[in-house]
């Protein structure tokens, strides 16, 4: 069984001993986070998307039929866009996404999912599964209940 940070400190190919548990601790998150995010890029890649349009996609399928103003969509991004605009363009360009005017206020758009967007995460959606359960397959139940709990103590208090 490898010792706690060896395998990291040969992923980074580091030699020097860490600062500290709290900086090997971010490293590792930072890395695992990357492995698994780059993982769901791939898929998303094959589909000629980026991660943010997929998670727009995603977020854009809970509110059908409605859908969501671009400011609805930045605040459940997982990781919100400085250009969430330029995003929804190219989802609109594709007729993944399309724009109306809110009937309550005209000064507001409502972004909402098309059939061809729903179609589209329909035959994504196994391919991010697998990824999901390559996942669920290193990490056991209880890891992922403590993995939960650590991330939301982390980011919990955290003003964006």
């Amino acid at each position: 069984m490898p010792t706690v940070g060896r395998i990291l400190r040969e992923h980074i190919k580091q030699t020097v001993p860490f600062e500290g548990k709290a900086q090997e601790a971010m490293l590792n998150l930072f890395v695992a986070s990357a492995h698994v995010r780059r993982r769901v890029e791939q898929v998303c890649a094959k589909h000629d998307l980026q991660f943010s349009h997929h998670n727009v996609l995603r977020i854009l399928r809970g509110a059908h039929p409605d859908g969501h103003p671009r400011c609805e969509i930045v605040e459940r991004m997982l990781d919100p866009s400085p250009d969430v605009t330029r995003l929804i363009d190219k989802l609109v360009d594709r007729d993944l996404v399309q724009r109306s005017k809110s009937p309550e206020d005209r000064r507001v758009t409502i972004h909402t999912i098309t059939d061809q967007g729903l179609g589209l995460l329909d035959e994504m959606d196994p391919k991010i599964q697998s990824v999901q359960q390559w996942f669920d397959d290193r990490v056991s139940d209880r890891d992922l209940q403590h993995l939960s709990r650590i991330c939301e103590g982390i980011y919990a208090d955290f003003a964006s």
